[in-house]
């Protein structure tokens, strides 16, 4: 997308756009931060004020035509994707925990790591997931369920424990050679993925490093009260083949359908649960999952409106009327991919947004491809990990059933990953 190619949008109609956004975002983080709790305002109230704002100031001929452009937008086939994502992840964490799977992995878990290094095993664990299956969402569907049971059964910081689980899954989300922002990142800059990769280990590998240092502090002084279950060692088989089929590489609905498959054959078969029985935790899962659907849906149809009215376009035009030097436009790209995901909460979107923009930027200033590629890869990341309205993020705290903005406080990986970028931004790059 080229300044040529960007709708011109007045800074009346632009700001008018982008209202929503600064409508929930007062609703729901600044009522929640004067408050001192994040659980007094629902998030879906504050989505749905935003939402009827958005479908009250379009420009649509009418109001049955602004709710159907707010319906397609809640309705498009990725956002669809996603709540099949939830509705089979709801199923099989009930399941998996009906049959005892969760408690035997847990008990397992607690023999292999002691209490103190629980929180830096989790954050490995999910960053070599994440990297090897190159999706933060399949990577929560493999972790978190584990996760939630170790806080809730050891008396844990739940938001806590989810916190680790989110910033390992974009560790490899940003760095994969198969993720679909490596992808996206790297075709819409023209490098390599092996030469973005390089230019991006060096920006995240610190970061990891200090996040991992912070988890073995905070872990040191980690007290678990988790009673022996005894539970049958068999039991872990469901959440093996889920963890073994996403590190396959294999759709996370497959891989969430064979872990379905084998929880209710193994339920069925030790008798731990009856057919009957196993479909009713099925149906509680899902009904689990109604308030995470309803905000996925309000989003998604409120940033869409967003988007028609043009509000991504006056942020393309303002955030790249006044670029001067390689500090500036590489600065500029940051804040770009920034500020649209924090619109659209979709980074690879973002990244395909702003790719040919950042493209033209870059090859102004002489930054080299791979250097784009990897400021619009990560920062996409560290963005989507942090907005509470994010797909992996109401994932994840769907499962532990807390609200969607209580990890941010612990989110270390991405704000440390936040300050390595802005450090690569300001230190000149290296020549190699």
């Amino acid at each position: 997308m080229r300044h040529s190619e960007l709708r011109q949008v007045s800074t009346l109609r632009g700001l008018a756009a982008l209202s929503p956004a600064v409508v929930f975002l007062l609703l729901y983080v600044a009522v929640s931060l004067v408050i001192g709790d994040f659980y007094v305002m629902p998030v879906t109230v504050a989505l749905l004020a935003a939402s009827a704002w958005a479908i009250a100031i379009d420009r649509g001929p009418s109001l049955a035509t602004r709710i159907e452009r707010f319906s397609a937008a809640a309705g498009h086939t990725n956002i669809l994707y996603m709540i099949w994502i939830f509705v089979m992840a709801g199923a099989f964490a009930a399941l998996a925990k009906g049959i005892g799977a969760i408690d035997a992995t847990v008990e397992l878990t607690l023999q292999v790591f002691p209490a103190t290094l629980l929180l830096p095993a989790i954050f490995v664990a999910a960053c070599f997931i994440s990297l090897a299956i190159g999706t933060s969402v399949g990577t929560i569907v493999a972790i978190v369920p584990l996760v939630v049971e170790l806080a809730s059964e050891g008396g844990g910081n739940m938001a806590l424990f989810v916190a680790t689980a989110l910033g390992g899954a974009f560790f490899g989300d940003n760095l994969s050679f198969i993720s679909d922002t490596t992808i996206a990142a790297t075709r819409t800059q023209g490098c390599s993925m092996s030469d973005k990769f390089r230019a991006n280990f060096r920006i995240v590998f610190p970061a990891a490093l200090v996040a991992l240092t912070l988890y073995f502090f905070i872990g040191s002084d980690l007290q678990l009260n988790v009673t022996e279950n005894n539970s049958d060692p068999w039991m872990i088989l469901p959440y093996l083949i889920v963890i073994a089929t996403a590190l396959a590489g294999i759709n996370v609905l497959i891989v969430l359908t064979c872990g379905i498959a084998s929880a209710l054959l193994l339920g069925t078969l030790t008798g731990k649960v009856t057919l009957i029985e196993s479909c009713r935790l099925m149906g509680e899962g899902i009904g689990g999952m109604g308030e995470l659907i309803v905000i996925t849906l309000l989003a998604a149809g409120m940033l869409g409106l967003i988007k028609a009215m043009g509000g991504i376009d006056f942020l393309l035009m303002r955030l790249t009327s006044k670029v001067s030097g390689k500090r500036g436009a590489q600065a500029c790209i940051a804040l770009l991919v920034s500020m649209v995901n924090l619109c659209t909460a979709n980074n690879t979107v973002a990244i395909l947004s702003v790719g040919s923009i950042s493209r033209s930027i870059s090859e102004r200033y002489g930054i080299t491809p791979r250097r784009t590629a990897s400021l619009l890869d990560t920062c996409s990341c560290i963005v989507q990990c942090l907005i509470p309205y994010g797909a992996q993020t109401l994932l994840a705290t769907g499962l532990a059933h807390i609200s969607p903005a209580a990890p941010w406080p612990y989110l270390y990986y991405p704000w440390t990953l936040a300050g390595a970028v802005i450090l690569a931004v300001i230190l000149p790059a290296p020549r190699r």
